[in-house]
């Protein structure tokens, strides 16, 4: 089943990373405590109403036991919601995402274990995949300004500032699922149940704080029913978070690239919702990627 939760992982967030795009006002210097606030306020809601459901306890050791993973990850998140104000999300996702394959780096170094063939081939099939949208996007997003004479602003050009963020991102969401893959793989060190509690009421806790500095001590008008962009999007990312976590439970070292391919699926999504056009090195990468899943899912059922 760690297949299926991935690519549910992998769905949810490409759509997550849509509404991120289109929330997004790169003239709002608050605009990435605004995601954290809806994201964190959407975790709190349905880590609640989880723990209902299931009849667990809330176990504030949970919180602090795993309080390293959620700090890798909520931190890497602003840090990736910040540079969407200076990177178009075409070439900020794949780069973002490029953390699956350090994930699996360090898991093999650490954790050595003996991987089937068709994993291997399937994880650098997309591993490959997205580094080279990354690359193709790029490409493609200067070739259209500079056809339609259309002046490069200063905060998409790939400059140090520009390009610090995302590999920031990938830094950090990398040692964060590593961390991840410790926890529920190798180690065993928290159930599943748990973790997902525990990082989403911390995100939560995050949400509030944001929303305290920017009503109370920013003076910032805010009002959360007219984000919908950003609900939507939160409420994407907690869908994700779910599958997510159950996915790394079970096989972490092959989860981790495959549902950092979920750029794939936000570039998918940006073509037919905001109108953008694919070209055929885009469809021919995507269709390698998704190869590179089948893969992953043949070896699964082997």
């Amino acid at each position: 089943m760690w297949f299926v939760f991935a690519l549910l992982t992998t769905f949810a967030w490409g759509g997550a990373d849509l509404f991120y795009k289109k929330g997004t006002d790169s003239n709002d210097k608050f605009s990435h405590l605004k995601i954290v606030i809806m994201v964190g306020l959407v975790m709190g809601i349905h880590a609640t109403i989880y723990m209902f459901i299931k009849g667990l306890a809330f176990d504030s050791v949970d919180l602090v036991k795993y309080l390293p993973v959620s700090a890798f990850y909520i931190l890497s998140m602003t840090i990736g919601y910040i540079g969407l104000r200076y990177m178009e999300l075409s070439i900020a996702s794949p780069v973002q995402n490029s953390s699956g394959a350090v994930t699996a780096i360090l898991l093999f170094i650490f954790f050595p274990r003996e991987l089937d063939i068709l994993h291997i081939i399937g994880t650098v099939i997309i591993t490959i995949g997205v580094f080279g949208l990354a690359v193709l996007e790029k490409k493609a997003e200067t070739a259209a300004r500079k056809a339609n004479n259309v002046h490069i602003e200063k905060k998409y050009q790939i400059g140090f500032l520009a390009i610090t963020f995302p590999i920031l991102y990938c830094i950090l969401d990398g040692l964060g699922t590593f961390a991840d893959g410790i926890y529920l793989d190798e180690l065993r060190l928290i159930s599943e149940d748990a973790a997902l509690v525990a990082y989403e009421y911390t995100f939560f806790s995050c949400a509030v704080l944001s929303f305290v500095y920017l009503k109370v001590l920013k003076k910032v008008n805010f009002n959360l029913f007219k984000e919908r962009d950003k609900g939507y999007a939160a409420i994407l990312e907690t869908t994700g978070q779910f599958f997510y976590v159950f996915a790394m439970a079970k096989n972490a070292i092959i989860a981790a690239p495959l549902i950092a391919s979920y750029s794939i699926f936000s570039i998918i999504l940006s073509r037919i919702f905001l109108k953008e056009k694919l070209s055929r090195q885009h469809y021919a990468i995507i269709v390698f990627v998704l190869l590179g899943i089948a893969l992953l899912g043949l070896a699964d059922e082997l």
